[in-house]
């Protein structure tokens, strides 16, 4: 029911395992998760918890108890024995002929396209109206983001073909949903409204065998991301309260945020994780973290005030040292393999550079004389806020190279500079950055000649739907 992203992320996400769109190419924006005005849909699935959305019935829809669909609730009960992370091999692998039920599902999802803003209203209606014990669990605004519960659940649903893929998003909402007080019992009726709502809107293609596909489809989903947090909960708390101690204002929306965690954070450089501030209860955002793991065991994330960002605005603008905002467990892949010796590509815009920098303390750490090239994009030389720091470590390492690419200055935009200092197709490459960015970036690299395996960035939204 959660990075990425979006999905992360997130990853990606940073403010989220992605970041927000500032117009021009699309590739020099802050690597974080929009906080988006009321109104908009997000572009990034996260978890019920976390989804600040638009109250249920606010376009006037009201569910009725009686004449519609409704799951079997004994097809939907949620198993709560102690799970043994099976590998779920009865799913299709994505290179095989789509399942019969992936063929169901899809088709709905084409029917229901463009009526998306009533399948959310009616859902979270059908949600509240008839489990009101979960009103709680999300938070008490919610006029913005409102279908990020909805799309977690679709985005898995068109990709249950994709076993590898999915499992892995499918374990990290999971853990994530650990934060949010999401108990194996609240997933039947999630999906009982889940296809409650889907079945009032595609009468045209809704069937007996349809509804069949889609609580198939949702007992796989609900099963894989309940495993996930029973077998998270043996090894690690659901969250991580961490005091601010130190908040080093870098443009007038720019903050690097140092914060120290209440025990052990273990995590990888590249990573990201959730934060849920004081002022605004039960509102999380993803970012990344700004460095490879310390000695002291201090966190820092860089964080860009985005507009009606609540979370992002109260980060950069209200936090102080001494103030106590809360972690939820580190996820994504967008990390060092540091089994070959193969060069590193890194590709960052806005406060995207900062698992860039993660990764590169990271190499330095395992004394590894890799290659390691950094484009770092930006609109503006202000934009450029953590340039020294990177020219700092380029100086201290002779295998580092940074080149910084500012949008209105440059001759070639991001992508052409890219191709102009290769080749690249031996190394290993990474995006941090919003799905623009990561679908422009993906797609030139692609051309260029590395591997789609060899290609990693954090938005996981993306990682699903690149495959």
């Amino acid at each position: 029911m959660d990075a990425p992203t979006a999905m992360s992320g997130d990853n990606g996400t940073s403010e989220g395992s992605s970041g927000t769109s500032e117009g021009g190419s699309g590739w020099f924006v802050p690597h974080q998760e929009p906080e988006a005005e009321p109104g908009p849909t997000p572009r990034h699935p996260v978890s019920p918890g976390a989804a600040d959305s638009d109250r249920a019935d606010d376009r006037g829809e009201t569910p009725a108890r009686s004449g519609e669909t409704r799951a079997p609730a004994r097809a939907l009960k949620a198993r709560t024995h102690q799970p043994t992370f099976p590998h779920y091999a009865h799913l299709p692998q994505s290179d095989q002929p789509p399942s019969a039920d992936a063929v169901l599902v899809r088709r709905t999802m084409a029917g229901i396209a463009d009526v998306a803003d009533k399948v959310t209203s009616y859902f979270y209606a059908l949600l509240f109206v008839r489990h009101p014990e979960l009103r709680p669990l999300f938070p008490a605004a919610m006029d913005t983001q409102r279908d990020r519960l909805l799309k977690a659940l679709l985005t898995a649903a068109e990709h249950i073909d994709n076993t590898p893929v999915l499992v892995d998003y499918l374990q990290n909402l999971g853990r994530g949903h650990r934060k949010y007080g999401t108990r194996p019992e609240h997933y039947p009726a999630v999906g009982e409204c889940l296809i409650g709502a889907l079945s009032k809107y595609s009468p045209g293609v809704w069937s007996a065998e349809t509804e069949a596909a889609w609580v198939r489809t949702y007992t796989t989903i609900s099963q894989v991301m309940i495993d996930a947090a029973a077998a998270d909960e043996l090894r690690a708390p659901a969250w991580w309260f961490a005091e601010i101690v130190s908040h080093d204002l870098r443009t007038s929306d720019v903050a690097v945020v140092t914060v120290r965690p209440d025990q052990p954070y273990p995590f990888l450089a590249g990573q990201y994780t959730s934060v849920e501030t004081p002022w605004w209860p039960r509102i999380w955002r993803h970012y990344s973290f700004a460095s490879a793991p310390r000695s002291d065991g201090l966190l820092s994330f860089h964080v860009k005030a985005v507009p009606a960002g609540w979370v992002s605005g109260a980060l950069v603008h209200r936090a102080r040292p001494g103030d106590i905002i809360r972690l939820g467990p580190p996820t994504g892949s967008m990390t060092v393999d540091h089994t070959t010796d193969s060069g590193l590509l890194c590709l960052g815009g806005g406060t995207g550079i900062a698992p860039i920098k993660a990764l590169v303390e990271d190499v330095a750490e395992h004394g590894a004389r890799r290659s390691v090239d950094v484009f770092y994009g930006a609109r503006t030389d202000r934009d450029l806020y953590d340039i020294d720091t990177m020219l700092r470590l380029q100086q201290s390492h002779p295998w580092l190279s940074v080149r910084a690419i500012v949008d209105r200055q440059a001759h070639l935009q991001f992508p052409d500079a890219v191709r102009e200092y290769g080749p690249w197709h031996e190394y290993d490459a990474y995006l941090s950055g919003p799905p623009g960015m990561i679908r422009s970036g993906v797609d030139t690299l692609r051309s260029l000649g590395i591997p789609p395996e060899r290609i990693r960035h954090d938005s996981v939204e993306e990682l699903v739907l690149a495959q």
